[in-house]
């Protein structure tokens, strides 16, 4: 069997009832549920650096207002409760307006760097999911954290071009391979499996490169992936839903009800990938003491055993 696949589908030889229980007693124990409102923190001083650095590399395409620019708002549009996308939307236009496409660009670097106070507080809690310590000097923590947020905006440019020139794409291949009518009929189907391929794999490269382990393998991340983007994506929906039919928070707190719900779906956002990285760490815990080959780093402890107490945190990471 395919060794990916197998990982997914073994649990490191825990039944889906053993795992549950070994992930859920483990978020509790690394105070996960605290952590993931950290994370939300972080991602809020995060997002709008973020977007500009995505603005910034879609000017090197299109100008600011075309196509590519409005579908970047629009799939946040389809993902963010409509309240916080108000906000966000506002204050993008707001920051961009009188600023031209070159300053984006020339900010290019910078914004990239302080998206990256996001990603550094994922590499933090993920360390502590892993029950690992952050050895890398703080100058490769931050350029990898850098490097994971630009990759996570080409993923997201590359999902664009896809929603918004899919047509065109699936006409050229049609015709250049002589595919038929039928091929450019099930490009639509196509068309958001990729996308949602692309998702995944912005779930794994975090998985993958995030948490300070040493040779680490691929397959070890899928099931993490397969977990965090399911609870992302449902947990999404249902606020999205709770929102339209019982939104209070505009009642409660006026003018502020958009912050705080763009808070709460970034606090969703943090827990989904924090419980991913857990069901990894269990799993090839699991797989270790099991004797599975890789399961354990060479130079690490196994995922679950604690090196103790870790110097800093997220706020010392991400300073």
């Amino acid at each position: 069997m395919y060794a990916p696949l197998k990982v997914l589908l073994s649990l490191g030889g825990l039944t889906p009832k053993e795992l549950a229980a070994r992930v859920w007693r483990e978020m509790n124990k690394d105070d996960i549920f605290n952590r993931a409102a950290i994370l939300g923190f972080y991602f809020m001083l995060a997002l709008i650096p973020l977007l500009l650095c995505l603005i910034a590399l879609l000017g090197l395409f299109a100008q600011t207002g075309t196509e590519l620019r409005d579908s970047l708002f629009s799939l946040l549009a389809r993902v963010a409760p409509r309240s916080a996308y108000a906000l966000v939307y506002d204050t993008i236009n707001e920051v961009t307006e009188g600023g031209s496409g070159g300053k984006l660009t020339f900010g290019l670097l910078a914004s990239v760097w302080a998206a990256s106070n996001g990603m550094l507080a994922i590499i933090d809690t993920l360390n502590t999911a892993y029950h690992v310590r952050e050895a890398r000097p703080w100058w490769r923590a931050r350029l990898v954290a850098a490097a994971l947020t630009l990759a996570l905006g080409v993923l997201i440019i590359s999902a664009l071009v896809l929603v918004l020139y899919g047509g065109q794409v699936a006409e050229a291949l049609s015709g250049a391979l002589k595919l038929g009518g039928a091929f450019a009929a099930a490009w639509g189907v196509i068309q958001w499996l990729l996308v949602l391929s692309f998702v995944f794999l912005a779930f794994g490269l975090i998985y993958y490169f995030a948490p300070n382990l040493h040779e680490q393998r691929f397959r070890w991340v899928l099931p993490g992936m397969v977990v965090g983007v399911t609870l992302w994506l449902a947990g999404s929906l249902g606020f999205r839903l709770y929102l339209r039919y019982f939104n209070t928070y505009n009642a409660v707190y006026g003018s502020l009800g958009a912050v705080i719900i763009l808070m709460l779906w970034f606090y969703l956002t943090g827990a989904a990938i924090l419980v991913g990285g857990e069901v990894n760490s269990e799993i090839e815990k699991a797989a270790a003491a099991a004797g599975e080959e890789d399961a354990k780093q060479p130079g690490e402890k196994s995922p679950g055993e604690k090196e103790g107490r870790r110097e800093g945190g997220v706020g010392a990471a991400a300073a």
